[in-house]
């Protein structure tokens, strides 16, 4: 196990952190706001003395670095990351509890959008920005970012690419291009892109500047938090569409711009999981339209309803501008359905992902065509191409431990006695980093009244979520840390 490895880019991870809570800390000199000033400048500290120790203690490390030491880095990059970022919450008293403040910066880095407060206009701007940012840096990811701006990484040793695959989301990571670290530049050339449009869009609309700038990082990391108590439901129908449209647009995957900007326009359209995404998201939209029919006034207003509400969830947003949990039963479904899934692999949205599914079900009809015609070969194809049998075998094994993490998460927080429904969407929402779920942990409610253990349990599961299971899995495995 290269641990120098490990702790210098752990170090870099950490120097990212420490100078991206800089804009917080002057917009809460800007607004005077002395305690949010105190809990960013000894977060600050904290962090820099941390990194530099850990610089200094690594500094001859060698350049060998594998798979194995790649998803531990990833893993414990993003506990640190979180242990770290919490620190502005609890410093300054906005979140006096420890774990509650934990549970939220977990919530903000996985761009889950669960919340343990209530009262989020109270909370001062410096650290309502913070708690947004969270959502933008964990979108695409902080160590892609480092991977982008860093020259750090031999190629040779497979270092960037370990850490690419452990931090991405999807059942497969390939290169844009030749070099991972020119992959890196790219991905997020094209979300800085994409969220200064939406900023810029929100703006048309007359919201301000610093609604629009939170609302775009909630948006393009997916991940929900709102700087308003009532989350998206304040503002115009204007502001709620064009959120609706960046949502699904932060929702696909990211090589599909790529591939626009290449002018390879016809091989977008021809990917299935994009079609397969754009097809689920217009099917929800219909039906829940119509089974909401006279709970609006108008059919616009009942489109763009179910229009949002299906963009938020299917893209793992979390975002409301109703409160979807007086729906009717088949809408709830349709949602409870959506929140499984997920965005498409590739983007910043959580889940299962539209590319899995893609493959489970075309394994099915493999496995029942093989049924009715035994001697004929029957290979599984995505986008004209064979399938590797090694990624439907890793698929199949993705979704049995899916099912048995779901299954094990919604016993163990059972102690604090809510009802099954709110456990079972609770464990969906933040194992999938969707965020709102149902009933006690709904649109208007929050996650604040479960214990310290069913809070640890539900931040272990975003942690998973977001990084795939593997990355944080690994850590309790005994193999993972022993030498070669």
């Amino acid at each position: 196990m290269n641990y120098k490895m490990m702790g210098k880019f752990i170090s870099r991870i950490l120097l990212v952190e420490a100078v991206f809570m800089v804009p917080a800390l002057l917009i809460s000199i800007f607004k005077g706001e002395t305690k949010s000033i105190v809990g960013f400048v000894s977060s600050i500290v904290i962090i820099l003395v941390l990194a530099g120790i850990m610089m200094l203690l690594c500094g001859n490390s060698p350049k060998a670095f594998y798979a194995r030491e790649g998803l531990v880095c990833v893993g414990i990059s993003w506990i640190v990351m979180s242990l770290l970022g919490c620190l502005p919450f609890f410093i300054s008293g906005e979140i006096p509890d420890f774990m509650d403040a934990l549970f939220e910066t977990v919530s903000g880095f996985t761009t889950t959008g669960a919340t343990v407060m209530s009262e989020i206009e109270d909370m001062a701007y410096g650290i309502l920005y913070w708690r947004s940012f969270t959502h933008w840096l964990g979108g695409m990811g902080v160590l892609v970012l480092v991977l982008a701006i860093s020259s750090g990484g031999d190629s040779k040793s497979g270092f960037t690419m370990h850490l690419l695959r452990a931090e991405s989301p999807g059942p497969k990571v390939g290169k844009l291009v030749p070099k991972m670290k020119t992959t890196a530049e790219i991905l997020y050339a094209i979300y800085i892109i994409l969220t200064v449009l939406n900023i810029l869009f929100l703006l048309i609309g007359k919201m301000p500047l610093f609604d629009a700038v939170c609302t775009a990082f909630g948006t393009a990391g997916t991940g929900g938090f709102g700087i308003k108590n009532d989350s998206i439901a304040g503002y115009s129908p204007y502001l709620q569409n064009v959120c609706t449209v960046f949502m699904l647009l932060f929702g696909v995957n990211f090589s599909c711009y790529y591939m626009i900007i290449i002018k390879q326009i016809k091989s977008v359209w021809k990917d299935e999981e994009l079609r397969f995404y754009v097809g689920m998201v217009v099917a929800s939209i219909v039906l829940i339209a119509w089974n909401i029919r006279g709970f609006y006034g108008t059919i616009g207003e009942t489109v763009r309803h179910a229009a949002f509400q299906v963009a938020s969830i299917v893209t793992t947003t979390g975002f409301a501008t109703t409160d979807f949990d007086l729906w009717p039963t088949l809408s709830k479904m349709i949602l409870l359905m959506l929140m499984l899934v997920g965005a498409c692999a590739g983007s910043t949205g959580g889940g299962f992902k539209f590319a899995r599914l893609l493959l489970i079900l075309k394994s099915i009809r493999r496995n029942v065509r093989q049924v009715l015609q035994p001697q004929k070969i029957q290979v599984v194809r995505v986008n004209g191409q064979p399938v590797d049998e090694k990624i439907l075998d890793n698929t199949n094994a993705y979704l049995a431990i899916y099912v048995i993490i779901i299954v094990i998460s919604c016993i163990l927080i059972a102690v604090d006695g809510f009802s099954m429904t709110t456990n079972i969407s609770a464990v969906i929402a933040c194992f999938n980093n969707v965020g709102p779920g149902f009933e006690a942990v709904g649109a208007t409610c929050n996650f604040a009244a479960f214990g310290y253990f069913s809070k640890l349990v539900l931040i272990v599961d975003m942690l998973a979520g977001r990084l795939e299971i593997i990355p944080i899995f690994i850590l309790f495995s005994g193999a993972a840390w022993r030498h070669r």
